[in-house]
Order: structure tokens, then C-alpha cells, then sequence
């Protein structure tokens, strides 16, 4: 059985992922030499408590040691593993919805667990690793002060711009693990948090924790009275971001991403390393300032970043997600909250598209669609399918990218991505254009030729989501 998708482990409780699975993996992680000393973070899902504990018992079999920080975000697990030279573990399943769970992994460094040693996790959970004998058993503790730790560095490391003008932000937390950590941020750097979905509830009641365009759009009439600066989003453990202007709506993570590139080229020239998924606002920027852009597979944005060396990569980051390496090798969403609240009050400007203008960032049409597929079991097939089809769709690319998916350029300016999702039983389409009309045109195209392979298949499209 393979445990790791996209991004860590993310299976659904208990069919796939229960206690016994989840004590195993620890006595796993714990015997393959990784660390002594294990910093864990939960995120507020129903059955991370007991996924945590039934894995702190794994790597105390195994002779380790736990500090369990409790409810935070994934960034702390990461923060956590660099200051204090252990291994970070994050109890979560990210934006799914809340029947899943799920880990992710840090080494010493605060790099995410590379393929590498996934595999190797994944090829020895299988066999009878045997607990250490009664006097070597590691031991637990309960440790929420790294949390203060983090909150006073992040401020430290973006530095606070005082103002007399004190901006409102609202921000959502999807009822998840930033739930106190981000508002503080806001606060700390002189901005004024009103928040939402700020109560932990691992049923997500108001929204689903993944911070799609179609989710948060209404937001900006939701909230347009009370005039903030911007709408920040988080998902479930907090690696994510989504950036809502009160006027023009929700902004596109390409360029929020082209955003902090620029700022991270203007301290330092380098490479930007980012997910095959990102578009031509990012490419534009980077050029402008000097540095390089290097696509790489979804997910796995951290493994370049570590071959190549944190000398040479100024930033990683794919939609909704950043790494800044001048402050750590892992992604980080409270630091997107921390980077932007910042500029705003510094710049003196209303909100977040003000801002992006004055930073001279461009705009680009652009869709995501994710179609859910049944039975999940043919959902290779009509990938295989849709992928020959498209030439005979949209015509010869200029030229194609396959390290993750399926990626068509065009003579144009467009391009399309088609790739399968990694956690779920989902088909993604991605497609940027320089002008809506071309857009709109792929996106039919597309839509149509995938619901006759489906119907040719026997199979049906669930659902569609967007963003």
C-alpha cells in the first residue's frame, strides 16, 4: 500500500488510516535513524489526537523521545525540527475535507522528507520492526513554548512598520490550526485582525478547509464594510494561503507568489524554483529582477531546493504556498500573512491590488477546475485519453513539460496543464491565457472532450470545483 501522495501522508480515517497504522509508522520513523527527539504538531481534525498519541507510542517503542506541541500550525513542526535539531512531524490532512488525516515529516534542517525517504519508510512499515526492550523506551512531554518562539522570530525576521493608520485585515482560519497564531501576527505587527472561522472545529462547519476561488469569492462583498486592506485565507494547518481583495475579489496565487519573488530578488539574485502549475506573471517578474525561474513537480518544490542549495534559491513556492529560504527550507503560510500585512501598512496603500500595481505586477486570465471522477478506477485512463486528444483540441504546443502531469505551451502566450490529482480521485485542469477569449475557448474545449471520454468510460463527473 502506498502511504504518500503530493504531499506527505493524506488517507481517509479509519479505512485507510487508523491508530494501529499510525503506531507503526512511528515505531517506523522513530527506528530509521532520522532523530532521537520528535516535535509534533496537530492540526484540529477530529482524530488527530488520537492519531498523535498513537503515534508518540510508536516512536517511544522505538527508544525516541516527544515533545508534543499540540494544536498548531504545520510550520511549527518544521521551525521546531530546525531550532531544535530533531525531526518534525505535523498530525493533518491540509485542505482535504475532514474524514481525512494524515503526517508530514521534517529533518534536522526543517526540510520537508524527501521522496527518498519516503520510500524507505514506505518499504520498512511492512516489516516486523521489533519495539526496544522496557528500560530504553522513550519518553513524552507536553510543550506549547516553542509556539511563543516562532511568533516572536517571524516578527523579528519581517521587522514592524509602526503607523498611526491602523489597517484592518480579516482574517480566516478556517477553523484550523492557525487559529490563535495568525491574528497575533496581524496584531503584533500593528494591524488590526478581525477574524472569522477562528474557532477550532475539526467538522470545518462554515467552509471547506481548502481555499479555492469558488470558496472565498463571496467574501469581498461579505466584508467590504468594514473597508480592509485585505482577506487572508488560510487552510486546515496553515501552509497555505489565499489573498481576497475587498473589491476586485480573489487574487491570483501566481501573483501573490510573482509578489514575493520580486521582494525576495531585490535582498539577493537567484533562482525561484516553483510547482509545474504556476503561469507567466511569475516568469515576467523573476526576469525583470534578474532571476532565474526552474519549474519543478508539485509538492516537491523543497527537493530542488535542498539539491541545489539554499545559495542558489532565493525562493520556492506553488499556489497558495511559499519558502522563503532566508527564513526557513519549508512552506509556510503565517509568513505569507507576516510579509504582506507588513508591506501594506509600510506602503500606506488601501488594500492588495494597490499594492500589487504599485509593485508593477501583472495580471493574467487564468482557471483551475478540479473534476471528481467515478469510479475512481478509470480515472488513469481517461487522463491517458484527454492527453492525446489535445492536439487535435488546441493544436501543436510549442512545447511540452511531463515532470508532473502534462503541461502544452503555446505559440501564444497560453498554456494548459492537465495533471492527477495526488490525494484525491480528481482530474485537474489549469490554463492561463493573455486574454479571456483564448481562456474560455481551452476551458470549453477541454470540459467538453473530458465528458465524453468519462460517458465513453461508463463513468460519471461527481463534482467540479474551481479555483
Amino acid at each position: 500500500m502506498k502511504l504518500f501522495g503530493t504531499a506527505g501522508i493524506r488517507l481517509q480515517y479509519p479505512m485507510e488510516l487508523d491508530g494501529i497504522l499510525a503506531y507503526k509508522l512511528g515505531l517506523t520513523v522513530g527506528s530509521l535513524g532520522y532523530g532521537k527527539d520528535f516535535f509534533i504538531v496537530h492540526d484540529t481534525r477530529t482524530t488527530s489526537q488520537l492519531l498523535t498519541y498513537a503515534f508518540t507510542a510508536g516512536v517511544m517503542a522505538s527508544g525516541g523521545n516527544t515533545r508534543i506541541i499540540g494544536v498548531a500550525p504545520t510550520p511549527l513542526a518544521a521551525y521546531s525540527a530546525r531550532k531544535y535539531k530533531g525531526v518534525g512531524v505535523s498530525v493533518t490532512a491540509s485542505h482535504n475535507p475532514p474524514e481525512y488525516n494524515g503526517f508530514k515529516f521534517y529533518d534536522k534542517e526543517g526540510y520537508e522528507f524527501t521522496r527518498k525517504e519516503e520510500s524507505e519508510i514506505e518499504s520498512n512499515i511492512w516489516s516486523e520492526l521489533k519495539p526496544v526492550d522496557w528500560h530504553l523506551v522513550g519518553k513524552a512531554d507536553h510543550w506549547k513554548a516553542v509556539v511563543e518562539e516562532y511568533v516572536e522570530d517571524l516578527i523579528s525576521f519581517v521587522g514592524s512598520s509602526p503607523s498611526r493608520d491602523v489597517k484592518t485585515f480579516i482574517i480566516d482560519c478556517a477553523n484550523g490550526a492557525s487559529h490563535d497564531v495568525s491574528p497575533r501576527i496581524i496584531r503584533n505587527l500593528g494591524g488590526r485582525p478581525l477574524t472569522i472561522n477562528c474557532n477550532p472545529d475539526g467538522f470545518f462547519p462554515f467552509r471547506t478547509p481548502e481555499p479555492r476561488k469558488d470558496v472565498l469569492e463571496e467574501y469581498a462583498t461579505m466584508f467590504r464594510g468594514v473597508s480592509p486592506s485585505a482577506i487572508f485565507a488560510h487552510d486546515g494547518d496553515a501552509d497555505r494561503l489565499a489573498v481576497i481583495d475587498p473589491v476586485d475579489g480573489f487574487v491570483k496565487q501566481d501573483r501573490i507568489l510573482a509578489f514575493f519573488a520580486k521582494k525576495a530578488l531585490e535582498d539577493k539574485k537567484g533562482r525561484v524554483v516553483v510547482s509545474i502549475d504556476t503561469g507567466r506573471a511569475l516568469d515576467e517578474v523573476v526576469e525583470r529582477e534578474g532571476g532565474v525561474v526552474e519549474r519543478y513537480v508539485l509538492g516537491k518544490t523543497h527537493e530542488r531546493m535542498k539539491e541545489v542549495g539554499t545559495s542558489q534559491v532565493v525562493m520556492a513556492g506553488e499556489p497558495w504556498k511559499l519558502i522563503y529560504t532566508s527564513w526557513g527550507p519549508w512552506v509556510d503560510g503565517i509568513l505569507q500573512v507576516a510579509i504582506l500585512t507588513n508591506a501594506l501598512i509600510r506602503e500606506k496603500v488601501t488594500r492588495i491590488s494597490k499594492l500589487l500595481e504599485i509593485e508593477n505586477i501583472p495580471d493574467y486570465p487564468w482557471e483551475r477546475r478540479s473534476y471528481i471522477i467515478s469510479p475512481p478506477d478509470i480515472r488513469e485512463n481517461i487522463y491517458n485519453s484527454l492527453i492525446e486528444e489535445m492536439k487535435s483540441l488546441l493544436g501543436d504546443p510549442e512545447n511540452i513539460i511531463t515532470i508532473d502531469g502534462t503541461r502544452l505551451e503555446y505559440a501564444d502566450g497560453s498554456w494548459v496543464l492537465i495533471r492527477k490529482s495526488g490525494t484525491e480521485p480528481k482530474i485537474r485542469v489549469y490554463a492561463e491565457a493573455l486574454n479571456k477569449k483564448r481562456l474560455e475557448e481551452m476551458l470549453m474545449k477541454i470540459e467538453k472532450k473530458l465528458a465524453e471520454i468519462v460517458n465513453k468510460m461508463g463513468g460519471r463527473v461527481v463534482e467540479i470545483t474551481y479555483g
